[in-house]
């Protein structure tokens, strides 16, 4: 495997950079403080192609790999986790969702709207008592001739409220039957789609979080993602390329968080020196960079695989589990490098440190990836 940054991963690593310094630095503390999803930069990201990353170029997307989709993510999160939290959760699970279990008509339907960010998406599986063990989901599809008529609410749903069209994971079938779920899409202007309580956060403020409610939702049988029954098993493939998005984008969080102590302990003086110049901090920096470039070679490896075709379960769980964890470390050493700079909103660190956490809970906490992982190595 080249670890080089190839041509196309150059381009949107500078393009990123570019329009972060525009579009993004300059009120990225205002829509945290507000918990404003600023819509305005998302499809402004979708102009630029990436809202629709993975999406072929015949559905309007670029038409992209993994290996452009890590680099997307690492780099925005690198500026705001919040804005790469949205664009994850739209490219690798509402629109990866549509685009790998989808027919022709759905594909044709909302993948070019949804490249272009014309639509934004969510995807909703987790409800209020089913975090990690979703088989419990109590919102169900009970058949009404050529409908099905949804009822119950989702919660911790990214776009929750403001979301164009929802892919939702809902019970068709007995529970814990894991044949028992299935998977629609809802557009927003259904009327039996209601959006609920938009959770107020530590971090990532600036990604929307609320609840999805379904109020005898009718849902026509053609809205339906594969076939009846194939729900749980569709979702869990999702969150397998779901997690390496996840993993990049706390990549993203850890490399934002290294770039700024490096910056800070060559230019803070203490002592009559830079503070770069004491072991007690060259030491956390040297282990900062450590972690942040072990994670990267566990999701580039992830990516790798993915590209490839191959089943990526055990080694997206590998890059989402360390990644997370060091993007909270580094985050973590960061603000310890700072003092008490970094406790402050003047510096851009005390919200790494916040954001970074959202990264061992969302798409599977660092528990389940231990599962995951520990099941695949016990065959």
């Amino acid at each position: 495997m080249n670890f080089e940054l190839n041509e196309n991963q150059q381009m949107i690593a500078d393009m990123i950079r570019n329009f972060g310094d525009k579009e993004i630095r300059p009120r990225l503390m205002e829509w945290d403080e507000s918990q404003e999803l600023p819509i305005d930069v998302l499809k402004k990201l979708g102009d630029l192609g990436l809202m629709g990353v993975l999406v072929p170029t015949k559905y309007g997307g670029s038409g992209f790999g993994y290996f452009e989709y890590v680099t997307a993510l690492t780099e925005i999160g690198s500026i705001c986790g919040s804005i790469g939290l949205s664009v994850a959760a739209h490219n690798s699970l509402c629109t990866g969702h549509i685009l790998q279990f989808g027919n022709e008509e759905q594909k044709q339907k909302y993948l070019p709207k949804l490249a272009s960010a014309e639509y934004l998406g969510a995807w909703a599986l987790t409800e209020p008592n089913t975090g990690s063990d979703a088989m419990r989901m109590k919102v169900t599809a009970t058949k009404d001739g050529d409908y099905y008529i949804l009822n119950g609410s989702k919660c911790w749903i990214t776009h929750g409220k403001s979301s164009d069209v929802v892919v939702a994971i809902v019970r068709t079938g007995e529970l814990l039957d894991s044949h028992g779920m299935s998977t629609f899409i809802i557009d927003r202007n259904n009327p039996g789609l209601k959006a609920g309580k938009k959770e107020n956060k530590l971090g990532m403020r600036a990604s929307e979080t609320a609840e999805v409610i379904f109020e005898d939702c009718r849902v026509h049988k053609s809205m339906m993602l594969g076939e009846e029954g194939d729900g749980f098993i569709q979702a869990m493939k999702v969150l397998d390329g779901g997690r390496i998005s996840i993993a990049a984008l706390s990549l993203g969080i850890a490399k934002g968080a290294l770039n700024a102590s490096i910056k800070y302990a060559k230019e803070r003086e203490q002592f009559g020196q830079p503070i770069a110049n004491f072991q007690g901090i060259a030491f956390k920096l040297a282990d900062m960079a450590t972690e942040y470039e072990a994670a990267e070679l566990l999701t580039l490896q992830a990516a790798d695989l993915k590209n490839r075709g191959q089943k990526v379960t055990k080694q997206s769980a590998f890059a989402k589990y360390y990644a997370s964890e060091v993007a909270v470390r580094n985050s973590v050493e960061a603000v310890q490098i700072f003092g008490g700079y970094g406790y402050t909103k003047d510096f851009p660190v005390e919200k790494f440190y916040r954001d970074s956490k959202l990264c061992t809970i969302g798409e599977g906490t660092s528990e389940i990836q231990k599962l995951v992982i520990s099941r695949e190595i016990l065959k």
